[in-house]
């Protein structure tokens, strides 16, 4: 299978002189097309970080960040915002809107940088993508009008607007209560059911176990991972008993 991304002995390094530290300590790992990952560990293993790393968002202090061959490490600060507009879509716990621009606005602004004369076919995926995480009707509200849940269902459209190859995700369910939670967890297998690879972290057990492999952290470093099969909603209470009993295992 393709390798879509791949990271190859990752080191990120924080803080400065006798207070610097390795947050990610020559993190190897390799996401195939179309794969759904999830990262789990403590606060403070790093999990964020990798996220960040493999997804340009962060330089990398040694070792090479590869997406679809690019070695992204070798990129330009213009070139990297190129791949994560056009080839990655991001989704976080709390959805960075711009107060003074209306939900369907927020979803646009970053497809209309280099497509501005494309504005009104924009428009209308957005209100396609609106409609089919089922938030139609709310393209006008201001972003304190609506709920957590459809907040981040309108972050999700943001995400995909771009027909990305990969969506990352941090935290995504982690301001939500349980009902939204799991349908913004839907979501996220109707993508990757399209073909779109997800990387997501996350503390939740019930997250992780919609995943195809969970790669857990500690101390900067994958200590283990754990394959599921795919997803098909009907054995969600045995993918978090495995999830469980493998934390369990290696106290995580």
């Amino acid at each position: 299978m393709k390798k879509i991304l791949i990271g190859d002995h990752i080191v990120k390094m924080f803080g400065e002189g006798n207070e610097q530290r390795n947050v990610l300590d020559g993190v190897s790992v390799e996401i195939n097309k179309g794969e759904f990952v999830t990262i789990m560990g403590p606060s403070g293993s790093g999990k964020s970080t990798l996220l960040f790393a493999l997804s340009g968002t962060d330089r990398v202090n040694g070792g090479k960040v590869l997406f679809d061959g690019k070695d992204l490490s070798a990129c330009s600060e213009n070139e990297l915002s190129d791949i994560r507009r056009n080839k990655m879509g991001f989704v976080f716990q709390q959805p960075t809107m711009l107060k003074n621009l209306n939900i369907i606005d927020n979803i646009i602004l970053p497809s209309m940088r280099d497509n501005r004369k494309n504005a009104a076919k924009i428009s209308e995926k957005a209100g396609s993508l609106m409609k089919r995480v089922g938030i139609a009707g709310l393209e006008k509200r201001d972003i304190t009008q609506v709920s957590g849940g459809q907040l981040q269902r309108a972050g999700i459209c943001r995400a995909l607007m771009n027909g990305p190859d990969i969506i990352f995700g941090d935290e995504p369910t982690g301001a939500l209560n349980s009902k939204s939670a799991q349908e913004i967890m839907d979501l996220f297998s109707e993508i990757n059911g399209d073909g779109t690879a997800v990387m997501l972290v996350t503390h939740d057990v019930k997250v992780a176990a919609r995943s195809e492999r969970i790669l857990f952290m500690r101390d900067g470093n994958i200590v283990t991972e754990l394959k599921l099969p795919k997803f098909d909603g009907t054995d969600m209470e045995r993918r978090v008993e495995d999830v469980t009993a493998k934390m369990l295992e290696i106290g995580i």
